[in-house]
């Protein structure tokens, strides 16, 4: 009876909110940058130094069918400065195998509305802690951007969500390396708790340009091409 008046309490609590620290390193990033040449890389890191960091605290919330990723309701900076941040919003509904992605992008605020295609990850045999909690290395390869992609994901935490875009695995993606070490995003906060559906929920209006996942990834690739052609980092106006 203990087993099976234990097992509802759990279900009801295979929910709630992570906050993530989104880390970029502009040195590591702009080194990629083929156009650019070794003394003019070197000049970049001597005058970033150690200061090359940008963090960003970024919000999950998650329930067994869905999940929502973006930027907290209000944001602030060291100095104290607060302001709301936009057009970087990843839906995920694992019941119904959808995405809804809302990213303002080129200039523009883009919908990207498809069915839910997950990388092909390759689970490895490593494990480390994030967040309190024991992770899972799994990788795969962003083939539009060139990226490599690592995940750290949970098992004792199965929900198929995580940060950013990238979701699929049989554990919740507590931290993620962009480009082995470009952009890291890590959990530094786990709150199992109720969520309000207006935290998680699609809102019923939703502006921008519509694409599915072709359009959405023909456009990044042409974007990224005509930057690289034009001697332009393609990664100022779009996510990376």
């Amino acid at each position: 009876m203990m087993v099976m008046s234990s097992a509802p309490l759990f279900a009801q609590q295979l929910e709630g909110e992570i906050t993530y620290e989104r880390v970029y390193y502009w040195t590591r990033i702009n080194s990629r940058l083929s156009f650019l040449s070794n003394e003019e890389k070197d000049r970049m890191k001597q005058t970033w130094g150690k200061n090359d960091e940008y963090k960003q605290k970024m919000t999950l919330y998650f329930n067994e069918k869905q999940s929502f990723y973006g930027y907290p309701k209000v944001i602030e900076n060291e100095h104290g400065w607060s302001w709301s941040e936009a057009d970087y919003k990843i839906y995920r509904n694992f019941e119904k195998e959808t995405r809804t992605d809302i990213i303002g992008m080129l200039g523009k605020t883009y919908v990207i509305e498809d069915s839910l295609k997950t990388p092909s990850w390759k689970v490895m045999n490593k494990i480390k802690e994030v967040a309190g909690r024991m992770c899972m290395m799994a990788v795969t390869q962003d083939t539009i951007k060139d990226q490599k992609i690592t995940a750290w994901f949970a098992n004792d935490l199965p929900v198929s969500a995580g940060p950013e875009m990238y979701a699929g695995l049989p554990g919740m993606i507590l931290e993620l390396d962009i480009n082995d070490g470009d952009i890291v995003i890590s959990a530094i906060d786990i709150k199992m708790k109720p969520v309000a559906a207006e935290d998680i929920n699609l809102p019923k209006k939703v502006k921008g340009r519509k694409l599915n996942n072709k359009q959405y990834e023909d456009l990044v690739s042409t974007h990224i091409r005509d930057s690289i052609k034009a001697r332009r980092n393609p990664f100022w106006s779009m996510p990376y």
